[in-house]
């Protein structure tokens, strides 16, 4: 059924936004329409920890993606705060460079001792074509086999000129290449993770330069497949790149790699670094990292002094906390949750991804349904949730005891409709889309 009650006043900016912003905002994970199509409040006025206020006051539990896993220690920590705006007063740029960014490559260095430099940027699609201009130049080849999602930019979305489903099995479905250049085909190849055959022949057949890829997203690595990565690199002579702006510093104090003591040529880190403030970091050996002095690499707002300083807090937090278990064990006790309430309400549950990201599906032909139902009913108790949760520090066994126990209700509608077919008439919304979709 369609509930015909006005819509929020999120919703009502959102339309009046779709109008004069392409796509209706900057980043695709927070478009309404992958939540709760007409119904979702969109639009935040404050956060704190993990709670989120919308612009209508009405408040909610974020358990749902945290700022997009930017904010391990909670939105608006104050500790964080009190740093950036003591440094903010002082004055965010100048003529000259701000000396954190010194202390904050010190404290990568010393986290990542196979590394020697950095470089940084603000956004997570900035450093990766940073790392990626480093690596071509160092190599001294164009072509790159890929694993995982590594952002928006030319060299990324060149991979569907070949096969526009190319792209399809990394993370997002439906992307085109619009835009980018035609010449740009076949210099990007993607493989599966775990799937070191597809990778040997990829590099066998092209002159590959350089492999990047995540360490890890939602499935381990098996048969030592991060070693025969490496491996491989050393014997073709390959730049090794793992993008860390997801998996860095949730499941241990620094990159992922540590925990498989597989050391990369270059790691790329953002989202968590700086808790909500736009910072990221490219870390690399000195071989590789000097070639950024042979070619272009330049912006502005590199140099804003808001981001390091972030960061450098930020890092000391969350070495002080140890924030890394904290927020792994919150995901695993939601995980063990999911399952039971699937047990208990007879529903079939597949559960992946980090500690700290965790994810889950229904296994039904109906479970974009069932994901838009589930998101829909939550936001009526509360709570800003779907099938995703980056956990933070706030999220605390309270928090994750209320939320499981309001889930269960909507596991026990699920159960009515999988039993009787039923979940349209408890729809309010159209259905939530999935992947990239143009949106009028």
């Amino acid at each position: 059924m369609r509930n015909s009650k006005k819509k929020n006043k999120g919703q009502e900016l959102w339309n009046r936004a779709k109008k004069i912003i392409p796509g209706g905002n900057m980043l695709l994970s927070k478009r309404p329409e992958l939540f709760l199509p007409n119904k979702w409040p969109v639009y935040f006025s404050k956060a704190k920890g993990c709670k989120v206020w919308d612009i209508d006051g009405k408040k909610y539990i974020d358990m749902s993606f945290m700022g997009v896993g930017t904010n391990i220690l909670g939105y608006s920590n104050k500790i964080i705060n009190r740093s950036v705006n003591n440094a903010i007063n002082k004055s965010n740029v100048s003529t000259l460079n701000c000396y954190e960014e010194v202390q904050l490559s010190e404290k990568l260095i010393e986290l990542h001792p196979w590394a020697d430099m950095v470089k940084y940027a603000r956004t997570g699609g900035e450093a990766n074509s940073i790392a990626i201009r480093i690596a071509r130049a160092a190599s001294g080849k164009d072509k790159i086999a890929f694993c995982g999602y590594h952002g928006w930019h030319d060299w990324y979305l060149s991979a569907n000129i070949a096969n526009k489903e190319n792209l399809n099995s990394q993370l997002l479905t439906g992307l085109n290449t619009y835009g980018v250049p035609k010449a740009l085909k076949n210099t990007s190849f993607p493989f599966e993770y775990n799937n070191f055959k597809q990778l040997e022949k990829i590099v066998k057949k092209n002159n590959i330069g350089i492999i990047k890829m995540e360490v890890e997203r939602n499935i381990k690595p098996k048969n030592n497949f991060l070693k025969k990565v490496r491996n491989l690199a050393n014997k073709k002579k390959i730049v090794l790149i793992f993008d860390e702006c997801t998996s860095g510093f949730r499941e241990n104090f620094g990159g992922l790699h540590k925990m498989y003591n597989i050391e990369p040529d270059l790691a790329i880190f953002g989202k968590a670094l700086g808790n909500g403030h736009a910072i990221t970091a490219v870390i690399g050996k000195k071989k590789i990292m000097q070639f950024a002095q042979d070619s272009f690499i330049s912006s502005t707002f590199w140099t804003e002094r808001s981001g390091p300083v972030a960061a450098l807090k930020t890092l000391h937090v969350m070495e002080k906390l140890k924030s890394w278990k904290i927020i792994s064990k919150a995901g695993e006790k939601i995980e063990r949750g999911w399952k039971k309430l699937a047990k208990k309400n007879n529903l079939k549950i597949h559960c992946y991804g980090l500690s700290s990201i965790k994810n889950f599906e229904i296994k039904s032909k109906n479970w974009l349904k069932y994901k838009t139902l589930i998101s829909q009913e939550m936001l009526k108790r509360g709570f800003l949730a779907g099938n995703t949760v980056f956990t933070c520090i706030n999220h605390t066994d309270q928090i994750i005891n209320n939320y499981l126990k309001n889930l269960d209700k909507v596991f026990k509608i699920i159960k009515i409709c999988e039993n009787t077919g039923t979940i349209d008439m408890f729809l309010e919304t159209p259905v939530c889309h999935t992947g990239f979709k143009r949106i009028n």
